[in-house]
């Protein structure tokens, strides 16, 4: 499965979830910034030199609350008409969790430890790396409605998926401070414009391998 070293694990034996189409509501901090580095981007895959990161509370989901991280260094545009994320980096305090989006979306979920609070001063770390978030939201909460776009590297092409959101945000800015093996080449510490989901309903669907 197409991860970093920060996403990597020996264990195999996970709780199962249930299959696609994940209904949620969620709480979570967004930040992006100019990518710093095109090395963990899919091999030949046509990319957006912008790196977007978050930290998110599933209050409700399928298998219960689990608090989450997941980044993607470049955006691809080779996928259908719209840039979508590519995530080699995410983990999850929910051991179902892992298999959910291993099994559904090719995504590379570990497990990790968490503390604070996304929308506040939070941190998430496992084995060798650690990030921490400071979120400071300004100005006033607004609705939002729009959808987040993936696409897997997997033998014979993508997993391409879709997460649609609503809910009220505002605009943020997020202290960031991350330490691994491969995060302070991509992810780096630094201050960045972002969003905050104060609070959203989101519905994550089923992936399909596109050539």
């Amino acid at each position: 499965m197409w991860s970093v070293a920060e996403s990597e694990t020996e264990r195999t034996d996970w709780p199962a979830s249930p299959a696609a189409p994940w209904p949620a509501n969620v709480r979570a901090t967004i930040w992006w910034h100019r990518a710093r580095s095109s090395d963990f981007a899919p091999a030949g895959a046509k990319t957006l030199p912008i790196t977007m990161c978050m930290v998110v509370d599933y209050t409700t989901s399928p298998v219960g609350p689990y608090r989450e991280i997941l980044a993607s260094p470049v955006l691809r545009r080779d996928v259908g008409k719209v840039p979508r994320m590519a995530v080699p980096f995410i983990a999850v305090d929910s051991a179902t969790s892992v298999h959910g989006g291993r099994a559904n979306w090719y995504l590379p979920k570990v497990l990790a430890e968490f503390d604070g609070d996304v929308l506040g001063e939070a941190g998430v770390s496992g084995g060798e790396w650690s990030v921490r978030t400071r979120s400071r939201g300004f100005g006033p909460q607004f609705p939002m409605r729009g959808s987040i776009g993936f696409a897997q590297p997997v033998a014979g092409g993508s997993a391409v998926g879709v997460a649609g959101l609503r809910g009220k945000a505002r605009v943020a800015r997020v202290q960031v401070d991350a330490v691994g093996p491969t995060l302070s080449r991509w992810m780096p510490s630094g201050t960045y414009l972002g969003l905050q989901i104060l609070s959203g309903s989101m519905r994550t669907g089923e992936a399909h391998v596109v050539a």
